[in-house]
């Protein structure tokens, strides 16, 4: 039954993360885009970044913990999934046209005291375009939990390709017909691209709403108001968790602008925007891996072959993560063409904000246990914490150290929030980790990764071609320990090809 499961959850992990995969590789299409076309010191791609991040604690704010509250609440034996999914999606549909409500009386003051008072329809486009996405998060989590991860894979690559094409326009063929048939393109002005970067994504986002009419009318049973008093009990904790830990990820991007103010905060806000981008990789896995994940464990028994199941899942996570990890470190040479050259100085951070989500993955990976025993409060206590951590960090370093702080900040509080939940998990229900296997897998990623770090060669290929060789000793280690995973890998491809 284990193995069953194991090999359920790696078919729906594949399938998520070939949506991820593709989309964030096309998505990372995006940086060199703007990062060679935008110069660093313009302090454009500095505005983008500082933006994306207040819509995405907004998001937070606005679906309210709403997607794994639909998920406890539609696996309970006494509760209708429908009614489920149509309170809690009419639910955050109310509270984002609220929202919109506000930003549009209140504009001009809150474009001022976001420092964009030159441009306040880059906050009202933000807002609109957050108020969509909260909504779109319950449809995307009605497609997870009637395991259909194709339309939602199709969906989220119509949304990304779409902006792909937006973008190339914008910067590529727009001053291109501007040159040559200026009549034609009077509307274009080569210094506002950073606004149509924003007009890019809110078509984008608007046009999704179509891909959901069926899911839009499954909203039909309305609000119960009798199961919206239990899930919001159940959720206010997932919503402190969620903005204590969406702060861990962006308060940095936040209050970058506030402590390194005017241009220079900008420039340095957009090196640092550019290059984490590439760390990004491995968000994208730990997104793939909770969209499979979450259904999965909300719809198991708690029993010990669940417990054993999550405790092997864990270990095949660190693994791939570290591999992922390696991977990223090794071909840096050819990665770093991925942002433009007045943006490469930040590279540097790349490892660290790697580890960091590494460090967010497990934290992930250990949550269940309070998110299942209903005692959610647990995780805002621990996000908490790291997120006092990671600002307490960046207000003391920054001035000295610029966004080099930002990077360790984020290291050192997902650090936090993975070492207690640990501790106190394993008290309030235990699971058998295997802590020897990740230490020793650390021990072995992080010795490479130092290894490759300080072989100087000149050459790029013959570069390559060493740390190929040192990626491939940490893939020889893994088949050499954990022999019945591959047999497993062996056996699932065999059986594949039949």
């Amino acid at each position: 039954m284990t193995n069953s499961k194991l090999g359920s959850l790696a078919k729906q992990t594949a399938i998520y993360g070939l949506s991820s995969i593709i989309g964030r590789f096309l998505n990372y299409l995006l940086v060199p885009i703007h990062t060679h076309r935008m110069a660093a010191e313009s302090g454009g791609y500095g505005i983008v970044t500082n933006l994306y991040a207040y819509t995405a604690l907004l998001l937070v704010i606005l679906t309210f913990g709403m997607e794994t509250t639909f998920f406890r609440f539609s696996n309970k034996e006494n509760v209708n999934p429908d009614k489920a999914f149509s309170t809690a999606g009419l639910s955050v549909g109310f509270v984002s046209l609220v929202f919109l409500l506000l930003v549009s009386l209140f504009l001009k003051p809150i474009a001022g005291a976001l420092d964009y008072a030159l441009h306040p329809e880059f906050v009202e486009i933000m807002a609109i375009i957050v108020a969509f996405d909260a909504f779109q998060s319950i449809l995307f989590a009605r497609l997870r939990y009637e395991n259909r991860p194709i339309k939602f894979m199709t969906l989220k690559l119509s949304f990304i390709v779409l902006s792909l094409l937006l973008n190339l326009f914008i910067f590529y063929l727009a001053p291109f017909l501007k040159e040559h048939y200026p009549s034609m393109m009077g509307w274009y002005q080569t210094s506002y691209q950073v606004g149509y970067i924003f007009i890019a994504n809110l078509i984008c986002t608007t046009l999704v709403n179509f891909g959901f009419i069926n899911e839009i009318k499954k909203l039909r049973y309305g609000i119960d108001r009798n199961l919206l008093k239990q899930m919001l009990k159940y959720t206010w904790p997932i919503l402190l968790l969620g903005l204590a830990g969406i702060l861990n990820q962006v308060a940095d991007k936040i209050v970058f602008k506030k402590i390194v103010p005017g241009l220079e905060g900008e420039e340095q806000l957009g090196i640092y925007g550019a290059c984490v981008k590439i760390a990004m990789i491995m968000a994208m896995i730990t997104q793939a891996f909770r969209y499979a994940y979450e259904p999965f464990v909300f719809g198991g028994k708690r029993d010990t072959e669940d417990k054993a199941t999550q405790a092997s899942v864990m270990k095949y996570f660190i693994i791939f993560t570290l591999l992922a990890f390696l991977a990223v470190m090794m071909y840096m040479p050819l990665l770093q063409y991925l942002v433009g050259e007045g943006y490469r100085e930040g590279l540097r951070v790349i490892p660290i904000v790697m580890m960091a989500e590494i460090f967010m993955g497990i934290y992930f990976n250990l949550s269940f246990w309070y998110k299942l025993t209903d005692q959610t409060w647990w995780g805002a206590v621990f996000s908490g914490i790291g997120c006092a951590v990671l600002l307490a960090i960046n207000f003391i370093f920054v001035p000295k150290y610029s966004y080099m702080a930002c990077a360790w900040g984020g290291f050192a509080g997902y650090a936090t929030c993975m070492v207690l939940s640990y501790f106190v998990g394993q008290k309030k229900a235990p699971i058998p980790y295997d802590l020897k296997s990740a230490f020793l897998y650390f021990a072995v990623a992080i010795a490479l990764f130092f290894v490759q770090k300080y072989i100087h060669i000149e050459n790029t290929v013959l570069t390559l071609v060493v740390n190929t060789g040192l990626l491939m000793i940490f893939f020889a280690f893994i088949c050499w320990r954990e022999k019945d995973l591959v047999q497993g890998v062996l056996a699932w491809v065999k059986n594949r090809g039949k």
